[in-house]
């Protein structure tokens, strides 16, 4: 459903459904048994200012009937956020498609304490596109290739590509090799191995689980190099999903015994710490590409950050 109210400072106007029925004789009403007890003045200026509107665009006022809408929208009001010290970085831009770099601790889209701060507002702002809309996502705490698109009129175009899995993605991420164990790593790793199980996550828990049932998750893990000279030695995996649930890369590689550097949640669940700027997650989104579906061309994007704990390249 479309809001009749244009995005406003990089973020959406929020849609709120009204009760068809209750002990509220209006909308203003009901607004004030929701959040009255936060800022019942700060409701009551928003009515009086026609900042809280219908489908149709047309402001409520403080008598308008509850049942006189299904669906309002309004502006919220944003609270003060302190810039995280990390920066997007834009590798194309045309007329339909941006494509970032996006660097780890900085999240997709608005969601909890972060809503300036997000990939998607920090751009929207930055580039004065306030019709981009991410085709997917990544975690907060993955760095790497971000698409999004520019034009809603082809936008879809694009949405289709990711829905019928024609986009095809590569990570790359850091493991640590338990010390002494580094023989049996190699021998475990000689070969391309492929996961497949079926994961659940509810929203109300942080953590995926792997249950019985029809596989719903398939990622092909690829060892590119082991450096046995750290204490402890680590390994650089290439990872290829070819499903994209929450956490799935993080939850296959714990399970082979191979959990990324600098994971707070797998295979153990960490006491919340505030974000430690040192020691990113060791998960890259490295490549990205498809079929255009408006040049034809095939295309890749490539991330241009590096792992900071990646083995170095071998030299001859």
């Amino acid at each position: 459903m479309k809001s009749p109210l244009p995005v406003r400072d990089g973020v959406n106007a929020t849609r709120l459904r009204l009760p068809s029925e209750g002990p509220w004789k209006t909308a203003l009403g009901y607004m004030l048994h929701r959040w009255g007890h936060v800022d019942p003045e700060g409701i009551l200026r928003r009515f009086d200012d026609g900042e809280i509107v219908g489908a149709d665009g047309s402001p409520l006022h403080r008598g308008t009937a509850l049942d006189e809408h299904t669906f309002i929208w309004y502006y919220r009001t944003l609270p003060a956020e302190e810039r995280l010290p990390v920066e997007l970085s834009v590798l194309h831009q045309d007329e339909h498609v941006v494509v970032v770099d996006k660097p780890h601790f900085l999240p997709t889209t608005p969601g909890g304490t972060y809503i300036q701060e997000s990939a998607l507002v920090r751009l929207r702002n930055e580039l004065g596109l306030p019709d981009l809309v991410p085709m997917h996502r990544l975690d907060r705490m993955t760095a790497g290739v971000l698409l999004f698109a520019v034009n809603p009129e082809t936008r879809g175009r694009y949405q289709v590509l990711f829905e019928r899995r024609k986009v095809q993605k590569e990570y790359e991420c850091v493991s640590l090799v338990p010390a002494g164990d580094e023989d049996r790593f190699l021998e475990q790793f000689a070969e391309p191995v492929t996961v497949r199980n079926r994961m659940v996550k509810s929203r109300d828990y942080l953590l995926a689980n792997v249950v019985e049932g029809e596989p719903n998750t398939e990622t092909r893990i690829s060892l590119l190099r082991l450096d046995p000279t750290p204490d402890p030695p680590r390994a650089l995996f290439r990872l290829e999903p070819h499903t994209g649930k929450t956490h799935q890369l993080r939850v296959h590689m714990a399970g082979l015994g191979a959990g990324i550097m600098h994971d707070p949640f797998y295979p153990v669940l960490l006491d919340k710490a505030p974000d430690d700027f040192a020691r990113p997650l060791q998960l890259l989104a490295r490549t990205i590409r498809f079929r255009d579906p408006i040049s034809g061309r095939e295309v890749e994007f490539r991330s241009r950050l590096e792992l900071q704990e990646a083995p170095p390249p071998r030299t001859a």
